[in-house]
């Protein structure tokens, strides 16, 4: 496996890093074998980014035949668009890398949990904008996801978005317009790549409407999509088993759960 740190090298100096867990080929079976990439956004609130959403889930995407990478993006201080202008420039670097890492071009997944699911969601939704394009230096066809995977996101900024993440992103100041800006279920277009994503009906800190909204507004547009809702569960569940869980909080197994990462590995391989 080549494990790499790679510091991210965006317009604005950075302290962002990509983590990456690359398997490798070997002649006996296919050395120039070529695997999707799942790029996970750890959750975080855009406060921090949690270590039970980066390493843990990368092995388990390993283990199902995919390469991985945790980017550790910008978080406050930092404001909107730098987490973005990362996320960016870490697809653009792993694809013109591609034929180093073994990657399949077509198939950088995009994976992200809670904030992390907002940052992901959110090059889902912009990455043909020409603001973007020009924040980055980066062209469209660079920066394109081929796919999200979105883990109990934050999507909304209306009455059921998770307010302590939004203000994280753009600061306390009033800012109506941008606030509105990244409620993302109102920007989904024709363009938004397909999507993976899943929730519970009981998660106490961000609404299991911000996925439905999401995906509403991705059936409106006639975006692929595979929807999981599962009817128990707290926020923040990760893998939800022993390995993911906050042991002296007793906190983060729920079984039903645990079956979001079997699917979502199959819906990368239909992709």
């Amino acid at each position: 496996m080549k494990y790499d740190v790679i510091p991210v090298k965006t317009k604005k100096a950075t302290d962002a890093k990509i983590y990456t867990y690359i398997l490798d080929n070997y002649q006996e079976i296919d050395i120039n074998r070529t695997r999707p990439l799942v790029l996970i956004c750890p959750g975080g609130g855009y406060e921090m980014t949690s270590d039970r959403e980066a390493e843990a889930v990368a092995v388990q995407y390993l283990a199902r035949g995919f390469h991985a990478c945790v980017l550790r993006y910008s978080v406050v201080p930092a404001r909107f668009p730098q987490a973005l202008c990362e996320l960016a420039w870490s697809v653009a670097y792993l694809r013109e890398h591609a034929k180093e890492y073994g990657i399949r071009e077509d198939r950088i997944i995009v994976s992200g949990f809670s904030a992390g699911g907002h940052l992901a969601a959110s090059l889902g939704v912009f990455w043909d904008k020409e603001w973007l394009e020009k924040e980055t230096g980066l062209s469209r066809e660079q920066v394109k996801a081929n796919g999200l995977l979105l883990s109990y996101p934050v999507i909304t900024s209306g009455c059921y978005g998770h307010h302590a993440s939004i203000e994280n992103l753009i600061g306390r100041q009033e800012n109506a317009e941008l606030k509105e800006f990244l409620s993302l279920e109102d920007q989904v277009g024709e363009k938004v790549p397909p999507v993976f994503i899943w929730h519970t009906l009981t998660d106490q800190s961000v609404p299991v409407q911000n996925t439905l909204l999401f995906a509403n507004a991705l059936i409106k547009n006639h975006i692929s999509m595979e929807l999981h809702i599962f009817p128990e569960g707290l926020h923040g569940l990760s893998l939800a088993n022993e390995e993911t869980q906050i042991k002296k909080e007793g906190f983060g197994i729920q079984k039903r759960c645990q079956d979001w990462i079997d699917l979502a590995g199959k819906w990368i391989a239909d992709l």
